[in-house]
């Protein structure tokens, strides 16, 4: 098992905990983790946008001029899509671009990713980290304890409690600071029921830096490791 420091959110060392290998260091499956970044950039899309054909804008119904005898070029209808102000050729329809990916594909997907910022040394695990009242200028404290104010760091929490929410609302004004809760916010939090539907492949990938509680790193296991 790999074994990481515990940090405290001043910095310092507070002890060690360890990592399941068949979680945080697999094989990372590059293959598995692209198909689950491209559904949830999929899943963002509205599929809203929307054009006219050319059966479908006003007028036209008329030929504009004669077919022959008159020197310019033979049209059908001014609402053609070469003329302007006419239809539009294979536009954007509405539809839907949903994507879905079977729990095993989810699972190995963000085992690789986790697997991948720990072979980066990407991640960090604190003890706890909670606040009273959201302040920007603890959270700032925290990122300057770990020396992180310049990095781009995702941090997960455990639980949707009003101190890990608070912790999200301090860090919504940093830029490059992302705090997830992994708790699913449709559901209520059950100690028999446990869910990390808040971390995510993206969101891993995209951020330099894994802050992790000690909590978190347990809920993890329990849910990927079955």
């Amino acid at each position: 098992m790999a074994t990481l420091e515990l940090l405290n959110v001043k910095g310092e060392k507070v002890g060690s905990i360890e990592l399941r290998d068949d979680v945080f260091n697999i094989d990372p499956n590059l293959d598995v983790m692209w198909r689950y970044v491209d559904m949830q950039l999929s899943n963002r899309r509205a599929g809203t946008a929307s054009t006219k054909s050319r059966g479908e804008v006003s007028g036209g119904g008329r030929k504009p001029w004669p077919q022959k005898h008159t020197g310019r070029a033979r049209h059908g209808s001014i609402r053609s899509p070469i003329w302007r102000h006419g239809g539009i050729a294979h536009g954007p329809k509405p539809r839907d671009w949903s994507k879905r990916l079977n729990k095993k594909m989810k699972k190995l997907a963000l085992k690789s990713a986790l697997s991948v910022k720990l072979r980066e040394n990407k991640i960090v695990v604190l003890d706890d980290i909670s606040f009273d009242s959201p302040k920007t200028k603890k959270m700032r404290e925290v990122l300057n304890n770990l020396k992180l104010s310049d990095v781009k760091s995702l941090f997960v929490l455990p639980w949707k409690e009003e101190k890990y929410l608070n912790v999200r609302l301090s860090g919504k004004n940093i830029p490059g600071v992302k705090v997830l809760i992994a708790d699913n916010p449709n559901n209520k939090r059950d100690e028999n029921d446990v869910k990390i539907d808040g971390l995510n492949v993206y969101d891993i990938l995209n951020h330099d830096v894994l802050i992790l509680t000690k909590d978190m790193v347990k809920k993890i296991e329990e849910v990927l490791g079955r």
